[in-house]
């Protein structure tokens, strides 16, 4: 077994004091070291097969090059397909720029310690989190206190870094969709709770369509998920069961609709004929669904991307271009909402929607008032 170099035989080899080859390879801020003795020194690194360690780079730096995913339920790891899509583009970035992720599941936000644990015993530079809550008390202190942290939905009660799509838009316009092909009993089934951010988002754009269309908002027409298909399954019985009038259905994700789907065939409801389905996500195995799913198109893996991307610069003290990024997405029109073959969205290659690589993929927010959707069909 091939016995792993020191930095002492990089020192020697290369004829400086080890805290002077330490430095250069640990790449420590705010030294002196002249160019030509790094380059010396990296040369001999590169011969002799040196890797540096990660304690090691944790005590020059001060850094662990660590993030912490902090996903708000842990059962989201379970049932949730665009939590690992998002995890795959954090991962992503954090090969490629020399930083480890430890994700962690937070049930309860609302005790003081929360995330604080990680901060204080320093075992991370950085919090992503996904799904935040609004009663969360700790999260909106640890960013006023500077500590870099990324959310993948507004946080209301302060102003952190940022990576989203324009969820409410997008939900008025896969329900607007609903309304446009005649159905005026619309459902609307989400994929969690009413502490989630991204369940009031999209339940607002759910409202603001039928306000849109003259149509009373009812209560009655809203069920609650939670997270699984199991779940969604449950909510449609629940809500036919209520209103067996309803024609349509926008869930609050894919998942969700997956549910939604087992639901109506257990009750004898064709789809579309008998209740048209929109989800939101499209996660991989939307188009491959019988019948294939209208969806809102999130892109998650670029989601992880960006936020990785985002909290390292924080991280370095870097100001990041823009604080707030905005990605595109759009609805995807299929077979599951019963539109007709013309206003159907074409099938991009699977080699066409592969996840790039990283560094490949331009920065695309939209500006304000731009139209998030892009080119939505009817």
């Amino acid at each position: 077994m091939r016995t792993r170099v020191t930095l002492k035989q990089v020192a020697e080899r290369a004829g400086g004091s080890l805290t002077t080859v330490s430095l250069v390879l640990n790449d420590a801020p705010g030294t002196t070291i002249g160019s030509a003795t790094r380059a010396r020194v990296l040369a001999v690194a590169r011969e002799l097969g040196y890797v540096a360690s990660a304690a090691a780079r944790s005590l020059v730096s001060g850094r662990t090059h660590t993030v912490g995913l902090v996903v708000c339920h842990a059962e989201h790891l379970v049932v949730d397909a665009f939590i690992p899509q998002t995890l795959y583009g954090i991962n992503q970035v954090a090969r490629h720029l020399g930083f480890r992720v430890l994700v962690e599941a937070v049930e309860d936000v609302t005790r003081p310690d929360a995330y604080h644990e990680m901060v204080r015993a320093k075992q991370i530079d950085g919090l992503i989190v996904i799904n935040p809550r609004r009663d969360d008390t700790r999260l909106p202190q640890l960013v006023r206190d500077g500590f870099p942290v990324v959310t993948l939905a507004p946080l209301p009660s302060c102003d952190p870094a940022t990576v989203c799509t324009d969820e409410p838009r997008l939900a008025e316009a896969a329900t607007a969709h609903l309304l446009r092909l005649g159905h005026t009993r619309v459902g609307h089934v989400t994929f969690a709770p009413s502490q989630y951010l991204a369940t009031d988002a999209r339940l607002r754009g759910y409202r603001t369509a039928l306000e849109a269309a003259d149509l009373a908002f009812e209560p009655t027409l809203v069920a609650v998920g939670a997270f699984s298909a199991a779940s969604g399954a449950a909510a449609v019985h629940s809500l036919l069961l209520r209103d067996p009038d309803v024609s349509a259905l926008f869930c609050g994700n894919d998942t969700i609709a997956l549910g939604a789907l087992s639901a109506l065939a257990a009750l004898g409801r064709r789809v579309p004929d008998d209740v048209a389905v929109v989800g939101y996500d499209d996660i991989p195995t939307a188009r491959y669904l019988l019948p294939p799913l209208t969806t809102v198109r999130s892109p998650a893996v670029e989601h992880g991307r960006r936020a990785m991307e985002l909290v390292i610069a924080l991280i370095e003290g870097r100001a990041p271009a823009e604080r707030q990024v905005l990605l595109d997405a759009q609805l995807v029109v299929r077979a599951s909402c019963g539109a007709p073959e013309a206003l159907r969205t074409p099938e991009l290659d699977a080699e066409a929607v592969a996840p790039a690589a990283v560094g490949s993929t331009p920065s695309r927010p939209v500006a304000a008032g731009a139209d998030p959707l892009g080119t939505m069909r009817p």
